[in-house]
């Protein structure tokens, strides 16, 4: 069965007949096409007697009509887009309409609300609910994302110097990367030095990399439409005892957590296996944040691996697992890998060595 298929089947089942997909990654993961409308408005309405509307900006109506087989839409920066939308539409008429609630503003919502006169029901739980299973394919796909981030985590290592800063790091990872045919990171690449990388979501700078200390990399890519996402840190120098103790501890509580993954466990039962071995170490209050999560055509998806979810792990999902200690002023070290669980266990993406890697100061 098609995505779409499966779409107007959950809205039989509902006794509905339209759904409004506003997620730029949703629609592309249910037709192929992807536009980033930005501040405009792009919707995708799915009808179960009709077919599909795709209503764009008009400057995107020539590329997405070449690549899809059903009625494309669009509007000009001066045209009330909603209006438009009313005129283009088949029809408006349903008691109920679903929509991503997790998608939509206000602004959008308000919109919406003058084009429909039924009730909202929110579809982000179903829609969530078809991408937590990934494809042969799909992993396929991440899988060579993954090898892309094992090239630009290679390529941050190859630019450790005490010369230079974290941004100059980057700009050489990611300058590299498009070299290799990659437009875009997953996100924001961090490499963050020192006593920065005991922020976990530090903002790195024009920090020089500092000797004797531990050296923070995470990044990803997007390859295919899918995204990697991955975290490695390396000493530079020859930083103290207690930091590669700390080192040793989150490694220990990664690779922990990896080996306990197979379907039938929950993801809360996942998160607690790592953070079992920091909390017995007496680091448990420097790890404050879940242990992973989902990991697809976005960087960050369905579901959280995390205290208190108790879903039931199954073969196909893909998630992140990536402990870290976070201790203000002295240290900080995350390590993480994503992948997809199999029949028993847990495969991997990235495959750059985790242990600790020592760089000249």
């Amino acid at each position: 069965m098609s995505k779409l298929s499966q779409i107007r089947a959950y809205l039989n089942q509902e006794e509905a007949n339209i759904a409004v997909f506003s997620d730029p990654v949703t629609v592309n993961y249910l037709t192929g096409f992807y536009c980033d409308p930005h501040e405009r408005q792009m919707f995708l309405f799915v009808y179960t007697d009709d077919v599909p509307v795709l209503f764009v900006p008009a400057l995107e109506v020539s590329r997405a009509s070449a690549f899809l087989d059903f009625p494309v839409f669009g509007y000009q920066d001066a045209e009330n887009p909603w209006k438009k939308i009313k005129t283009v539409l088949p029809t408006t008429e349903s008691k109920k309409i679903f929509a991503e609630f997790d998608n939509l503003n206000v602004t959008k919502f308000q919109g919406l609300q003058t084009v429909f006169d039924g009730r909202f029901e929110n579809l982000t739980p179903y829609v969530q609910r078809m991408r937590l299973i990934k494809s042969e394919d799909e992993i396929e796909k991440m899988m060579i994302a993954g090898n892309y981030a094992d090239k630009a985590m290679q390529l941050g290592f190859d630019n450790i110097s005490l010369d230079v800063t974290e941004t100059d790091i980057i700009a050489q990872i990611e300058f590299g990367m498009k070299r290799q045919g990659i437009s875009q990171m997953s996100f924001d690449t961090m490499v963050l030095t020192g006593n920065n990388a005991a922020n976990p979501h530090g903002i790195p700078g024009t920090n020089k990399i500092e000797n004797n200390a531990l050296l923070l990399f995470d990044l990803g890519v997007v390859s295919n439409g899918y995204t990697s996402d991955m975290t490695r840190t390396v000493a530079v120098g020859q930083p103290d005892q207690f930091k590669r103790d700390i080192y040793q501890l989150c490694l220990e509580a990664q690779l922990t957590a990896q080996d306990f993954i197979k379907p039938g466990v929950t993801a809360a039962e996942v998160d607690e296996a790592a953070r079992n071995v920091i909390e017995k170490a007496g680091y448990g209050d420097y790890f404050n944040h879940r242990l992973g999560h989902g990991l697809g055509m976005d960087v960050h998806e369905f579901p959280s691996i995390m205290a208190g979810n108790d879903m039931i792990i199954e073969e196909g999902m893909c998630f992140s697992v990536e402990p870290g200690i976070y201790i203000p002023g002295k240290v900080g070290v995350r390590i993480e890998d994503c992948g997809h669980v199999t029949k028993s266990g847990f495969e991997v993406f990235t495959k750059i060595p985790k242990e600790l890697l020592y760089f000249e100061g």
